[in-house]
């Protein structure tokens, strides 16, 4: 029998937003309800709150017509519901059958006391892989495994609690097209068997493959939803993006003509091939593109933290075949990461330390700080970048999200680049913050300093870029000008197979 999931009037404030503002939606079993919406929209807070790993402010979760409390993952899996994110949550040392039953390997008693049951163990695997469809063998590494396997044991995982409810989240974003097929066949067989099936995704151009209903998210509220017939890409971008202005930069913000970044057929085996483009004095270039574009990888080649296979890449007029992330700083690349709390600050050292990290070398001689330099450095970075800073000497992760995201800036400006690589760099910060690294933005562009700014926030590229190249399966297939691009048109672009 074909089961339901419901949510009624479903809000979720924070302080300063609303996340989720009276949504309501019906999803029934033996059907695939796609779940869309640009970033922000609330698709991850409403996939949360049904996971039991977020509560609402209001509204209601009807599971069968029975309303149910998710206070909890655990309240969730005993209600059938189970969620497979795009962050895989494997133990790459265990085997395929360890992971599956993660946490719940079955016992039994034996000489010495209570051991792990492994023939049952095997077994039950092998029985949830066999239903799938999966050939896996159960004893293998998942180590070992690529990414679509691993991915088809996240979702073996998810059905050994015999969910009634399945939610996927980007789950075709590091698939190739044969791998994407397969694990179609595999959602398909489980929404014929009654499992309510909620997929989430950006790819516009799988929809008519796998969706049976598209549900529209936009801003925290319900845009709307639509059969599998009357969705196509045009009413769908509509819908996310409603009546969007088109976005315009300050006309004084021009870029000069003297290069001072050219990528020449740069490529990464797996990760993207052939790409080629040139960054002028002053330019702000965006690079717009789905998950698993290739967007990220390509900027973390170009600053050298990951290697590349082919091509080249020119600084001020030395050409390199190999990056490394000294060399770069030293030629005047900076490169703020996605992962700015992992990857571009230290969180257990201050904001004065953070600031000071990539100037070391003009704080003093031999290695030495100099007090004088460094308050000089912190009070230029806070003032310039309006730093919310309490106290300097406080660890920058009592920052909040934003303020942190101008440390990572202010610590690379220090070092005077020619050119700043950003990814990501409003992700995660409030509506205040990101106008504010806006203005950061323009004024680099005013100085002569370039930026290179990877953004999944299409109408930010429009806004403050004098150009945006268009990078899908780890090629650049375009350039548009703000000027004449709507954010609806770039997304279409974007998405087109």
């Amino acid at each position: 029998m074909p089961r339901s999931l419901e949510v009624v009037g479903l809000r979720k404030e924070y302080p300063g937003t609303v996340a989720l503002d009276g949504v309501s939606l019906a999803f029934e079993g033996g059907r695939v309800h796609a779940l869309l919406g640009k970033n922000g929209a609330g698709k991850s807070t409403l996939v949360k709150i049904l996971a039991g790993t977020l509560r609402p402010t209001a509204g209601r979760i009807l599971v069968d017509g029975r309303e149910v409390a998710l206070g909890s993952a655990q309240d969730a899996f005993r209600e059938g519901i189970a969620a497979v994110y795009q962050e895989l949550s494997l133990v790459p040392g265990l085997t395929v059958a360890e992971n599956v039953f993660l946490g719940r390997w079955p016992r039994r008693k034996g000489f010495g006391g209570v051991r792990v049951d492994w023939p049952d163990l095997r077994a039950r695997a092998g029985a949830v892989l066999e239903e799938l469809g999966v050939p896996l063998d159960v004893r293998t590494p998942v180590g070992g495994l690529g990414v679509a396997r691993q991915q088809l044991v996240e979702i073996a995982k998810a059905m050994s609690f015999r969910p009634s409810v399945l939610m996927l989240d980007e789950p075709t974003s590091a698939l190739a097209r044969y791998e994407t097929e397969a694990l179609f066949r595999i959602v398909r067989r489980l929404a014929s068997q009654g499992v309510v099936v909620l997929y989430i995704t950006h790819r516009l151009q799988e929809l008519p493959q796998i969706a049976d209903r598209v549900h529209v998210l936009r801003d925290g509220r319900h845009a709307g939803s639509l059969d599998r017939a009357a969705a196509s890409p045009e009413e769908i971008v509509r819908l996310m993006f409603g009546e969007v202005p088109r976005a315009s930069r300050p006309a004084a913000l021009a870029p000069g003509a003297e290069p001072v970044l050219s990528v020449r057929g740069l490529g990464s085996r797996g990760k993207f091939h052939g790409v080629t483009f040139v960054v002028r004095r002053g330019e702000i270039l965006g690079i717009a593109g789905m998950l698993g574009s290739g967007r990220t990888e390509l900027l973390r080649a170009v600053f050298g933290a990951d290697p590349f296979d082919e091509g080249e890449v020119e600084v001020g007029g030395r050409v390199l075949r190999r990056t490394r992330p000294r060399l770069m700083k030293s030629l005047g690349v900076a490169f703020t990461p996605e992962e700015r709390q992992r990857q571009g600050l230290v969180q257990v050292l201050s904001s004065r330390e953070n600031l000071g990290l990539a100037g070391l070398e003009r704080l003093g001689p031999a290695g030495l700080v100099l007090r004088s330099r460094e308050r000089a450095l912190v009070a230029e970075a806070v003032g310039r970048l309006d730093i919310k800073v309490p106290d300097a000497e406080l660890p920058v992760g009592s920052l909040s999200g934003g303020n942190q995201q101008k440390v990572v800036v202010g610590k690379w400006l220090a070092v005077e680049p020619r050119v700043v690589l950003m990814d990501e760099p409003t992700r995660g910060i409030d509506v205040q913050a990101k106008q504010q690294i806006f203005q950061i933005l323009g004024d680099l562009s005013r100085r002569g300093i370039a930026s290179v700014v990877v953004s999944s926030e299409l109408e930010e590229l429009l806004a403050v870029c004098h150009r945006v190249l268009i990078m899908k399966q780890g090629a650049i297939a375009g350039e548009v000008r703000p000027e004449e691009t709507a954010a609806e048109e770039l997304y279409v672009r974007c998405m087109e197979a």
